[in-house]
């Protein structure tokens, strides 16, 4: 089998094309290897800031909190790209912090801080673990239709967050200044400019060039302070539980969902990586691949919770990176493993990133998250659109957003049932999965 393999890889660098078991020089290794990295950096380090604020840390907590989100996205993209045992799929699949995960993360932040965020990570980590037993089972129960509406509602729901930092933050005195919309709004136009009039790594990297561009512009603005840079060390030692952790019963169905969806995600963005990268994506050796790739993303999600860090998945717009350098080889898979740990260890990085002015970060999210929406829409019309795909998204939608917009209209509702259907994210994946289950389906598509 392994010759097997070494063959396919000489057959396809012979066509221009870097296989996964193909070895490469160091120095090409190490440049490709940034390549990725910097295509999800801004994907990476965007989730932890977010709570971060929501929780109220203070400048170097949050330059912690980043600082461990690199550090165990490197972690377990090594995991996920190396296969120890029966944990990760083998493939030049990278990991980071999942999107998924923020509006649940918000609400648990919201009501018992970090030590929340972790608690329930960490819990519901063990779903994503059993659901990699059962991938084909998965697949069928979950099908677009339901994860597409709920990557709609994820998307859609975190446009609030998105806005109120391109505003200039919650709480903030000068909330809507025009200095902080004119801010956003030049971040938002140089992620377009380069997305859309960029070539290779230009358009690749377009938020982080945004950020990039945002931050420099803030600093003669007075708008950042560098003396926590300054102040920060060069190393940070990990420190498993150094906020705790805290559990709610009420918020478990939300994360529950959460880690269905990134399993389902996981699942199509695993298959896109063997896809582009030469690998066979039917048969028993792709299911066993996608199995121990999702087990892969519920132990990374574990290890996260431990070092003080969000879930993490798959990431997908590495896929492009394959696609664009022609190569899929493991080894360049371990070289960014390597980039974000070292990047995580040294407590600059993260002091840089937790002086980042709102509305800069406002300007990206707000691309970010309606790239999410639109992904979701993506989803749910693959194949095309129908009678019945429109009937569950369009009364999903209106059910999970309503209770978004207006929460205390199930106030009333006994006990924990409440709490739980508080989130509209639940409550659109609950009425999407068992209108999927109850109609017919149908082959008429309407577009």
């Amino acid at each position: 089998m392994e010759n097997q393999a070494r063959k396919r890889d000489v057959d396809i660098e012979a066509k221009g094309f870097y296989g996964l078991e193909a070895k490469l020089p160091l120095g090409q290794t190490l440049l490709l290897g940034l390549q990725h990295m910097l295509a999800m950096f801004v994907g990476i380090i965007t989730p932890p800031l977010i709570i971060a604020g929501v929780a109220g840390l203070n400048t170097a907590e949050t330059g912690f909190f980043v600082s461990m989100a690199l550090m165990v996205s490197g972690l377990t993209t090594y995991i996920q790209v190396t296969k120890i045992g029966p944990v990760g799929s083998g493939l030049l699949a990278v990991h980071g912090t999942s999107f998924t995960f923020v509006p649940m993360a918000i609400a648990a932040a919201s009501q018992g801080g970090i030590p929340l965020v972790l608690g329930m990570g960490l819990a519901t980590s063990p779903v994503e673990m059993i659901l990699s037993r059962f991938i084909k089972q998965t697949r069928s129960l979950f099908p677009p239709v339901v994860t597409g509406t709920v990557v709609m509602l994820i998307g859609l729901g975190l446009m609030e967050v998105g806005i109120t930092d391109f505003g200039g933050g919650a709480g903030a005195e000068n909330y809507g200044a025009p200095q902080n919309l004119l801010l956003g709004f030049f971040v938002l136009t140089i992620i377009i400019a380069a997305n859309r009039f960029g070539k290779g790594l230009i358009k690749v990297g377009a938020i982080a060039i945004g950020l990039i561009a945002g931050y420099i512009v803030s600093i003669p603005l007075g708008l950042i302070d560098l003396t926590e840079v300054f102040n920060a060390g060069w190393l940070t030692i990990p420190t498993p539980f150094k906020y705790g952790i805290a559990f709610e019963w009420g918020l478990l169905a939300p994360w529950i969902m959460a880690y269905i969806i990134t399993t389902v995600e996981s699942i199509g963005d695993l298959t896109a990586v063997a896809e582009v990268s030469g690998e066979d994506v039917e048969g028993e050796k792709h299911v066993n691949r996608l199995g121990g790739g999702i087990m892969a993303d519920g132990v990374g999600s574990a290890l996260a919770a431990v070092f003080n860090s969000m879930p993490n998945s798959t990431f997908s717009q590495n896929i492009g990176v394959i696609q664009l350098t022609k190569v899929g080889s493991k080894v360049v898979g371990i070289a960014v493993a390597g980039i974000l740990f070292l990047l995580g260890l040294v407590p600059k990085i993260g002091a840089l990133v937790s002086v980042m002015p709102n509305p800069v970060l406002g300007g990206a999210t707000i691309a970010l998250f309606g790239m999410v929406a639109t992904s979701g829409m993506k989803i749910v019309t693959k194949g095309g659109l129908t009678d019945r795909k429109i009937f569950i998204l369009s009364i999903a939608l209106s059910f999970g957003l309503g209770v978004t917009f207006r929460p205390d209209v199930v106030e009333q509702l006994p006990g924990i049932m409440a709490t739980v259907f508080s989130s509209g994210i639940t409550v659109g994946a609950i009425i999407a999965i068992i209108l999927n289950l109850i109609l017919p389906q149908e082959e008429r598509k309407v577009c």
